[in-house]
């Protein structure tokens, strides 16, 4: 008989998504606001989930907050609809085919009331275009602060899933070996995570040498002698997502992959080191961007090569803030995200090196402890 998954702390969600609601009601109270409007689909639903506590998985939704608490949660699909009442019995559910046409009844019964939306920008056109009857304020200050500066139930959860994250990739390592399709790797790291209370994981792979020249979706190749192996694991956990980037090679590294793996962990550890309270974003892309251009590889560290080097972590697996020179948003205690200087070397090919933290009140309290080694894999 095959033994039962051995799982960490218990779940915390409902507790979590109480701690969430009273945060938004007292933020909404402080603007003086009497309704927020959240909308979520299948593939970002982190502003919509911070009050439903719903992860959708097909349709859309849209949550409707009051002001006195009452949270109304409209959804188009039907099996959707009977899940959340479910999962979220604290929460009014309302399959709504007619997703617009339902939601815009409830805000006009709500009369003339300051109702805003959380991104404003995310709004479907049929109630985007009716602002002028609705006064849509823009709510996504309030809510991308919200997001981003966790309390602390919030990053316990996200401590959990970093304990997974480390795990997984323990398993991709030893999952790893010539003849074997990536598909097959990406296998392994799901049924791990799934015996082991994951959420969801977003994943993408990358096999091979210079000509690969970033991660993706398996697609069938082989794992051959020198291959450089690229992953990123996203463990979730009570909704809340980790990250861990790292490079292996099938065999002995060469002295090409071990000279182009140095300026990466050089790089990271810049970046990690300038995470402290009152910095930006754009200070901590920088510092890991002076390192390739001390080696001569700035054009790597343009739009060209590379899109982030990294990103806050939370009820989406890629948010705010962007780890990027062009972005200001200052680093403030309780955030949570990910400092991955990944990018293209032209001599060795694409290369991943990241670690989740958290924003302390001192500098960067590093969550993922897997090595930050190239790691060396037996070919067979």
């Amino acid at each position: 008989m095959a033994e039962a998954p051995v799982r960490h702390a218990a779940s915390n969600t409902a507790g979590i998504a109480a701690v969430r609601r009273r945060r938004l009601l007292a933020a909404m109270a402080a603007e003086d606001l009497d309704a927020v409007v959240l909308y979520g689909n299948a593939w970002q639903n982190d502003y919509m989930r911070y009050a439903a506590d719903f992860g959708i998985l097909e349709g859309e939704a849209i949550a409707v907050v009051t002001r006195d608490g009452q949270v109304t949660l409209h959804l188009d699909d039907p099996g959707e609809g009977e899940r959340a009442s479910l999962e979220c019995p604290d929460v009014a559910i309302v399959v709504a085919p007619d997703l617009v046409g339902t939601v815009g009844a409830l805000l006009t019964r709500l009369g003339n009331r300051r109702t805003a939306a959380g991104p404003k920008r995310h709004l479907p056109h049929g109630l985007a275009k009716r602002r002028d009857e609705f006064r849509f304020e823009d709510a996504t200050r309030l809510l991308d602060r919200l997001l981003m500066v966790k309390a602390e139930d919030e990053l316990a959860a996200v401590r959990r899933a970093s304990r997974l994250a480390d795990e997984g990739y323990a398993v991709f390592r030893d999952a790893a070996r010539a003849g074997r399709q990536d598909f097959e790797l990406v296998a392994e790291i799901e049924a791990f995570f799934r015996g082991h209370g994951v959420d969801d994981n977003f994943m993408i792979i990358g096999v091979g040498g210079p000509e690969v020249r970033g991660m993706a979706p398996p697609t069938g190749r082989r794992l051959q002698p020198g291959d450089l192996v690229t992953t990123e694991l996203t463990p979730c956990v009570d909704g809340y997502y980790v990250q861990i980037c790292r490079t292996l090679v099938l065999g002995e590294p060469s002295a090409v992959q071990r000279r182009a793996f140095g300026v990466f962990h050089e790089a990271l550890e810049a970046g990690i080191a300038a995470v402290r309270p009152g910095v930006t974003a754009a200070d901590v892309a920088r510092a890991e961007n002076d390192v390739f251009r001390r080696y001569g590889l700035g054009d790597f560290v343009t739009s060209e090569y590379t899109r982030v080097r990294g990103h806050g972590l939370g009820l989406f697996p890629d948010t705010k803030p962007h780890i990027l020179e062009d972005v200001e948003t200052e680093l403030v205690e309780g955030m949570s995200l990910i400092v991955h200087p990944n990018t293209y070397h032209p001599e060795a090919g694409y290369i991943v090196l990241g670690d989740s933290l958290i924003v302390g009140p001192d500098g960067a309290e590093v969550l993922t402890t897997t090595p930050r080694s190239l790691f060396a894999v037996g070919p067979g």
